[in-house]
């Protein structure tokens, strides 16, 4: 199907607003000022993004609670015991308490050696690199060092050819700043950034022949956003919310990316 810029860009006026964000993880980050805070704050709402929307919101809800209203300065003062005693019998789908426990302590770690998880991130990053996964990859090596080789359900690896949906999830939120994307990062452009791949957006890169691949991984997630690049070069994930957000309403009209006869 030809795809119009026009067509998308009415969606995305339409649907990029805040006022369609609710129920959606990313609302948490609003109640924060600080991005020291934000980052962290992200962080845990995108990790914890998959499964039903409610239990979503209820879990990250939980977390963000016990951590008080500088997820930071929480991180700083508490020990690995503390943490353990805290999130004792944490549960979120395949998510366990020691999971959510080893995340926070590679959050703390990274903190107290770059100063931020947005300097480890740019330590990783390089602008020869094409796309944001060299960085992706050393950032989560850096939150996974308690693994020690384990696996864990918040720190899917890219070197895995895992999609890290909810990574690049994470990355637009930090990375873009629009209406509905508060983007505490400054200095990573919007260009180098990977479609989150849900259902949704894997159904859309389908629908839109941007991808004919069955696997929603890391290859798919890759041709979908060289797709949008042909529409948007400078921002191809310009797109994501607001084309997930009719998606689950079930409001795209299969005319609605047509350029016309």
């Amino acid at each position: 199907m030809a795809v119009s810029r026009e067509g998308l860009d009415q969606i995305y006026r339409r649907y990029n607003s805040r006022k369609w964000v609710h129920p959606d993880p990313l609302e948490f980050l609003y109640g924060y000022g600080d991005p020291l805070d934000c980052e962290i704050v992200g962080l845990v709402a995108s990790s914890l993004a998959y499964g039903r929307v409610l239990q979503i919101l209820k879990s990250v809800r939980f977390v963000l609670e016990k951590m008080g209203p500088s997820p930071r300065d929480f991180l700083s003062s508490q020990k690995e015991a503390d943490l353990l005693e805290i999130f004792s019998g944490f549960k979120h789908r395949f998510t366990t308490d020691e999971e959510l426990v080893t995340l926070l302590l590679g959050v703390r770690r990274v903190v107290d050696r770059f100063g931020s998880l947005h300097a480890c991130f740019r330590r990783g990053y390089l602008p020869e690199h094409a796309t944001v996964l060299p960085a992706l990859s050393l950032f989560v090596n850096e939150l996974s060092h308690r693994c020690k080789g384990g696996g864990n359900s918040l720190l899917p690896r890219p070197e895995k050819k895992s999609a890290c949906k909810r990574f690049h999830l994470y990355l637009r939120w930090m990375v873009r700043r629009d209406g509905v994307d508060p983007g505490v990062w400054d200095d990573i452009p919007a260009h180098k950034l990977i479609v989150p791949l849900d259902t949704h957006m894997h159904r859309m890169g389908v629908h839109l022949n941007f991808t004919q691949r069955c696997a929603a991984d890391l290859r798919t997630a890759v041709e979908v956003t060289r797709g949008f690049q042909t529409i948007c070069p400078e921002d191809p994930v310009r797109y994501d919310f607001a084309l997930t957000r009719m998606g689950m309403r079930g409001q795209i009209p299969l005319g609605a990316f047509s350029e016309g006869p």
